[in-house]
């Protein structure tokens, strides 16, 4: 007698084990992600509904009674002449700090691939002003831009004394110092972070170009940068959003958004609104605009940078 060939398991069946087994192996890793999962609903979208629910309200005060407003807040918000003038600030804040950041950032990381002599001291150096707090950065920045400061001494002892001014008290230069401040806390930390990103750029690539007479700067721009330009533009997009939603720190401690409204942005008036003025409708109806604002600057990136995500 032949023995019965025995039959073998059907394709569905072995399939279905497959799918089995691998929703068994995904259980823990799920399991896992549900702590980051809670934290994200309490401390990030909670936050977001909250201020969307008190832009709608009438709130003098933490402890004040509240009521129902709708949409007075915002049309109070949209004819306050101070809106318009941290949404001029904000403007020329962005428009200013986040090319020339971003610009000067990828040269001085394209260099520091370039491994010159003292590139790690240069990278220690560059990564310092990040590892500062900001309480500490606005005493430093006070001490050169004071009517005393380091500034005006270095103007005098070159014969220039008269351009010394009050720098953060006048009208026409404090918003200037405001942008350096921020041109000084983020170049050199996103200068690091593209030289570590460039640094997965293989070698043999500018070695080629280099033997075809393409110079540094063509180098640079020609092959470095669209090489790396899906991480440029997530890095633009994380610099526009500090721009816009954290720079209120270096207003707070250093002009209060004065002169007058010179250094009032957006994200100072929300701060300000809220924590000294106790007006909590006004300050989350201009915190849903700002958002607003973040959201469409992102898509306006992204379209600019043509990213794919």
């Amino acid at each position: 007698m032949h023995p019965t060939p025995t039959t073998p398991p059907t394709a569905p069946a072995a399939t279905g084990r497959r799918v089995r087994r691998t929703r068994r192996e995904g259980s823990p890793v799920t399991l896992l992600a549900v702590p980051a999962l809670v934290w994200y609903l309490l401390f990030t979208l909670g936050p977001l509904l909250a201020m969307f629910y008190i832009s709608g309200l009438s709130w003098p005060g933490m402890l004040a009674p509240r009521s129902w407003a709708g949409w007075e807040n915002f049309r109070v918000v949209l004819d306050d002449p101070l809106f318009w003038q941290a949404v001029r600030n904000s403007a020329i804040q962005i428009g200013v700090v986040l090319p020339v950041m971003i610009v000067t950032a990828f040269m001085v990381g394209y260099y520091l691939t370039l491994k010159p002599r003292g590139h790690r001291l240069l990278r220690v150096v560059l990564f310092t002003p990040a590892l500062i707090s900001a309480s500490a950065k606005a005493m430093m920045a006070y001490s050169v831009l004071a009517p005393n400061g380091m500034l005006n001494g270095l103007l005098d002892t070159v014969g220039l004394g008269s351009l010394g001014r009050a720098w953060l008290a006048d009208t026409d230069t404090a918003l200037a110092c405001i942008m350096a401040i921020d041109l000084w806390n983020g170049i050199g930390f996103t200068a690091v972070l593209f030289a570590a990103r460039l640094g997965s750029v293989p070698g043999e690539i500018y070695e080629a170009a280099e033997l075809d007479g393409s110079g540094h700067w063509r180098r640079m721009w020609r092959i470095a940068f669209p090489v790396t330009k899906d991480y440029v533009g997530v890095t633009t997009m994380l610099q526009f959003l500090w721009i816009l939603f954290s720079s209120a720190q270096n207003v707070l401690l250093l002009t209060q958004g004065g002169p007058g409204n010179a250094t009032t942005n957006l994200s100072f008036l929300v701060y300000n609104k809220a924590f000294v003025q106790s007006d909590l409708g006004y300050s989350q109806a201009a915190g849903v605009l700002l958002f607003v604002v973040g959201l469409v600057g992102m898509l306006a990136i992204r379209r600019l940078l043509r990213q794919n995500y």
